[in-house]
């Protein structure tokens, strides 16, 4: 086991005062701000007169603290170093591992969601699905989560051009009716997953989960598919919990968090 490194409390303990500062949308007052920090203003004082001298908090005419230009300099560095698929890469090997099933990572492309990166378990699933694969918006559930957080123009204009291609297809591939194709979109904004059963492969359940950036807006899509005899399809199942978990840590890598729309 790694022996614990030796840091400085006192960095420590004001970078508890600046992390909370940047969870309120509006400044603090110094009562406040210590409070929220689990320390008393007599304590908190030293600390916010010093972040002051170098730029990392400013204070309004009214006394109250926000975060200052210097913080803003760091995140915008750090948020300019970020590559969301990148960041996806590092935590999809461990929730295939967790939940036993292959993972995929989806970003937005030209023609619609696209396979980025693939991840397969000990056993791979065996389905037509590698690196550049476009996803279906209306039949998939990486699909269908773009669609239900992409600017909704942006979706009509590639649903028209999928169900113009489909339209030459067999019964087999039609896709889902207008009216229960909304009714899926509401329902993954309601659980923050989507998901498929059975659909566009039979015997293949999927679940899917979006990654946001600083904005709100979605940058990613996170899958995990697999046969439906061994995939708890449950909203809060075994599978969309370490899922959900991880879609949210990597957009919390990325300076983001939970979308704003529903």
């Amino acid at each position: 086991m790694e022996k614990s490194r030796r840091g400085i409390q006192s960095i420590e303990i004001g970078i508890g005062l600046l992390v909370q500062l940047a969870r309120h949308v509006r400044p603090l007052a110094l009562k406040d701000l210590a409070k929220a920090a689990g320390m008393t203003a007599g304590k908190a004082h030293p600390y916010m007169v010093s972040f002051l001298k170098v730029g990392f908090v400013t204070q309004t005419d009214a006394g109250h603290y926000e975060l200052g230009p210097l913080a803003l300099q760091l995140g915008l560095s750090r948020l300019r170093r970020m590559d969301p698929v990148k960041e996806a890469s590092q935590l999809i090997e461990a929730l295939a591992a967790e939940t036993g099933q292959s993972v995929a990572v989806a970003v937005w492309g030209n023609l619609g969601p696209t396979i980025v990166r693939l991840e397969e378990p000990i056993e791979p699933l065996h389905v037509n699905l590698r690196t550049g694969t476009v996803m279906s918006l209306a039949n998939t559930a990486t699909g269908r989560l773009f669609a239900a957080y992409m600017p909704p123009k942006t979706v009509e204009r590639l649903l028209a051009d999928e169900l113009a291609r489909l339209s030459y297809r067999t019964a087999a591939e039609a896709v889902l009716p207008h009216e229960t194709f909304e009714q899926s979109l509401a329902e993954t904004r309601k659980h923050g997953l989507s998901r498929s059963l059975g659909q566009p492969i039979p015997g293949i359940d999927a679940l899917c989960a979006p990654v946001f950036d600083p904005e709100g807006h979605i940058v990613l899509g996170i899958l995990v598919m697999g046969p439906a005899a061994r995939f708890d399809s449950g909203w809060e199942g075994t599978i969309a919990k370490p899922l959900r978990k991880c879609a949210l840590e990597i957009s919390r890598r990325i300076g983001g968090g939970e979308s704003q729309q529903g």
